[in-house]
């Protein structure tokens, strides 16, 4: 199997797209300055070719030489013949008089070969180039001023060609001046390659400094990462500390938002297989222990048997049925609309109505609307009713209610039976609890778990107060505003809201 390249680190990537980016500005400023300052000494190259001709003050005004881009002009300039008489005596006295400068070549051409050039040479002899002086002689054949580039063996050349010609003179002359472009553009070539030498050292230091900030920069990412590392099923304790209200700082405590809530899944998850373990092990243990002890040969035995076996089932199923909907509260979105509380209300009274071996009654019935799931909360008010029927004496009496305030709405039960111990009325929402002694009937002990995960699922709580007269009042309590945090029903609160409207 062919093994795949390991992928760069990001922080590599990153040092990667910063180098990027600074090369390509780099090189974008590098041309850009290049391009600038190779045409600046190209105009000012071009400039002082026109000078000279300008200093041909025989030439007749008005002639503009000829640019690369440029269209031709006529170059048939009228020589002052009172000075001059033939285009050798002009063009003599012109090489003479121009000389060159450093970088600058000059030379004269008649019919077609070279006839002058300066005797002090400042610049560079351009008359030994046959090639170069035939290209100009072509250029100049039909009377035009020619500014061009010429690449020859010296290198390239800026040139000026302007072709002389006279009345009563057969011959034709040109005379040719020259800058050597790679000397006048030595300055900027030193300049560039400068440039590049201290762009190559600066994409080093960047380099050298970017993959440190870069590593500092992910140093939390890579914290964050071990941490995930070292968080396993056993052991979800590793936190990272969040400093700062950065992007990271921000991914920092959502982690551990994420890890609070996974560990609290799992620690849930681990109670619910050990309750359910336990629970199960009991009606197991009967069925085996029944089945090893009966007589196959004797009827009554098996039928007696058979008996306790199919109710053992029935207990073990309604376990598992009350533990998948112990999971479905708690792990469903609830479908949150506008509630009425008033048909709330007399819905619930409906329901227990047809529930045998008590007398219900609804004593109070709350006018208004709150924010969540109908079917929820009917589910749990109906819960706490069953259970209230199931630990009261037959035909006593239970009775249920609504009622609202600015900050909550408190949905109730109240029997009179038993009642349940100050002390044991922190354990009876737990799974598989039960108060022990005064209550003690069947059941999964998930209904109160059940009701405890649907107030919890709405933002409130369920608690359980005395009922004056002697039982229990168990109470849903919804809070309002969404964002009002949950907390505990008062006793106080709950005899009030029922003295206030029965």
């Amino acid at each position: 199997m062919t093994r795949l390249p390991r992928p760069l680190s990001a922080r590599a990537r990153i040092l990667g797209a910063i180098l990027a980016v600074a090369c390509i500005g780099l090189a974008l400023v590098g041309g850009v300055t290049f391009l600038v300052q190779r045409e600046r000494v190209l105009t000012e190259v071009d400039s002082r070719l026109r000078e000279q001709v300008d200093r041909l003050t025989t030439v007749a005004a008005g002639a503009e030489p000829q640019t690369d881009a440029g269209e031709p002009t006529t170059a048939s300039e009228d020589l002052d013949i009172s000075e001059f008489t033939t285009v050798s005596d002009f063009l003599y006295s012109t090489v003479a008089r121009l000389s060159p400068a450093r970088n600058e070549g000059a030379v004269a051409v008649i019919d077609g070969k070279t006839r002058y050039r300066p005797a002090t040479l400042s610049g560079f002899d351009i008359s030994g180039d046959q090639q170069f002086i035939e290209r100009v002689v072509a250029e100049t054949a039909g009377g035009e001023t020619v500014l061009g580039t010429a690449v020859t063996e010296r290198g390239s050349l800026r040139y000026i060609a302007i072709p002389v010609s006279m009345p009563g003179d057969p011959q034709k002359g040109v005379y040719v001046r020259a800058v050597d472009l790679g000397a006048e553009l030595s300055p900027v070539t030193a300049a560039i390659a400068t440039y590049s030498a201290a762009a190559v050292v600066m994409l080093v230091t960047i380099g050298f400094v970017g993959w440190f900030v870069a590593g500092r920069l992910l140093s939390p990412i890579r914290r964050l990462r071990e941490a995930a590392d070292a968080v396993t099923l056993d052991d979800l304790s590793p936190r990272l500390p969040a400093r700062g209200d950065d992007d990271i700082s921000d991914l920092t405590r959502t982690m551990n938002s994420m890890l609070d809530r996974l560990e609290g899944s799992v620690d849930v998850q681990r109670q619910l297989l050990d309750d359910v373990r336990h629970e199960l092990k009991t009606p197991i243990t009967i069925v085996r222990g029944h089945l090893e002890l009966m007589d196959p040969r004797d009827a009554r035995d098996v039928a007696v048997t058979r008996e306790i076996g199919m109710a053992e089932l029935d207990r073990m199923t309604r376990l598992v049925d009350d533990i998948d909907l112990l999971a479905t509260v708690e792990g469903d979105a609830y479908a949150m609309t506008d509630v009425d509380l008033g048909a709330l209300t007399a819905r619930i009274g409906e329901l227990v109505a047809v529930i045998p071996g008590h007398t219900w009654t609804v004593v109070g019935v709350a006018e208004g609307q709150i924010l969540g799931d109908s079917d929820r909360l009917l589910q749990a008010w109906l819960q706490l009713a069953e259970n209230a029927a199931k630990y009261s004496p037959a035909g006593s009496e239970i009775e249920l209610g609504s009622a609202v305030t600015d900050a909550a709405a408190f949905l109730w039960v109240a029997d009179h039976g038993p009642g349940i111990p100050p002390a044991l009325r922190h354990r009876i929402f737990r799974r598989f609890d039960r108060a022990q002694g005064t209550r003690a009937v069947g059941g999964s002990g998930l209904g109160l778990a059940i009701v405890d995960a649907i107030a919890k699922g709405h933002g409130g709580t369920c608690t359980v107060t005395e009922t004056p007269g002697g039982g229990a009042t168990f109470t849903v309590r919804i809070p309002l505003s969404a964002a009002e945090v949950p907390a505990p029903v008062r006793a106080g609160d709950v005899v009030l809201q029922r003295d206030a409207t029965g």
